[in-house]
């Protein structure tokens, strides 16, 4: 159980240790943010960092509706598949050519908007990722963790899978701005304004989740291989329970009992088993290693020369990264994020997720140019 602060109606609990990268302005939030109306629960993640309307890296449960707890970016979240692309086969800088594919949106793409709520958004981007923290990669499996679990989802030590994170894109930041001057104390339930956001959350969220699988399916004919889902983990949502109304920002939903574990491109990723843990989690787990340096200090970090720029498509692992928009390289670097073996350690130690297989970086995909 995670070190809690209780009051009459509320229940805060942080999991991650003494010794977690934590800024205290990010404690500061979650603190603010578990006094609002209707709070009873809260719950901090080893991932924990501020932003702009409350922390990113916990979960919150109320009796209303905070949009601005879930973000302009509604749904999204980590989606990892499995390829059959034997590692011998890829090759990676003719695979970074053909990842280009990813920039533009496809008929078929917009396709698989039929029939979904997420219809009645419409097909712009779909199928592309965007910018921000937002990638494709293409990773090995480093280690195995458990092999009979990992067995049975396919996965060996040398296999490849694919790893997309990525959401609604300008979407979920159109239903957010539309609504922003009435959010202020929360939706109630049966409001007029509460039952509008939740049809317009579903279809973002609908929107994100299909926008994950459009764009495996497309690195997947980009490398000319097939891929199969393992699981989708959405961070970024609203979802409804017995006891209230449960916001995630930056805190994953596990999909059957699974849930990616983001590290940087200079670090391992990993696969979480995530059993059905302590009531204080509020049902989530860490979505990634959370950002350590915010992205205006990255730029003071880091020179802008060319050599410190190209070493940055390298990894340490013999992987690329293909980003052109060089801000875009500054402030996503390896060294802007956490240690998502440390965020690991704290996710085992309060026994909250466990490791399946690690994931090592191969080839890094955030955007050809531009901030879209």
């Amino acid at each position: 159980m995670g070190n809690s602060q209780t009051g009459a109606l509320l229940r805060v609990s942080e999991f991650y240790s003494d010794g977690a990268w934590i800024e205290g302005r990010a404690v500061d939030q979650l603190n603010e943010v578990a006094r609002w109306p209707g709070m009873s629960a809260v719950a901090g993640f080893p991932d924990l960092h501020p932003g702009r309307y409350g922390p990113v890296g916990a979960a919150f449960l109320a009796d209303r509706i905070y949009p601005q707890l879930i973000g302009p970016d509604i749904g999204c979240g980590m989606a990892l598949f499995r390829l059959n692309l034997p590692r011998r086969k890829l090759k990676l800088d003719k695979a970074a050519r053909r990842m280009g594919i990813l920039e533009e949106s496809s008929d078929m793409a917009a396709r698989a908007l039929g029939g979904t709520a997420a219809e009645r958004l419409g097909p712009s981007g779909l199928g592309t990722l965007g910018g921000g923290n937002h990638f494709c990669e293409v990773q090995e499996v480093h280690d195995v963790a458990d092999e009979t679990r990992a067995a049975s989802l396919g996965l060996s030590k040398g296999d490849l899978c694919l790893l997309v994170h990525t959401g609604s894109r300008g979407h979920g930041a159109g239903v957010f701005t539309g609504i922003e001057a009435s959010w202020k104390q929360g939706f109630a339930t049966g409001s007029a304004a509460g039952q509008e956001y939740l049809a317009l959350h579903g279809a973002a969220q609908d929107w994100a989740r299909i926008n994950r699988a459009e764009i495996a399916r497309r690195a997947a004919e980009a490398l000319r291989c097939d891929v199969q889902m393992i699981c989708d983990a959405p961070h970024n949502h609203l979802e409804i329970r017995p006891d209230g109304w449960l916001h995630r920002k930056g805190a994953a939903a596990p999909d059957a009992g699974l849930a990616p574990l983001a590290g940087s491109r200079e670090s391992l990723s990993y696969l979480l088993t995530v059993p059905d843990g302590s009531a204080g989690a509020l049902g989530s787990v860490s979505h990634g290693a959370g950002r350590r340096y915010d992205r205006a200090a990255m730029h003071g970090r880091i020179r802008r020369v060319k050599s410190e720029l190209e070493a940055m498509r390298q990894t340490r692992f013999g992987g690329r990264v293909i980003c052109e928009d060089r801000d875009l390289l500054i402030e996503e670097a390896g060294s802007a994020y956490k240690d998502a073996a440390a965020v690991l350690a704290d996710l085992t130690g309060f026994g909250l997720a466990s490791e399946l297989v690690s994931l090592a970086p191969l080839l890094t995909y955030k955007t050809s140019g531009g901030r879209g």
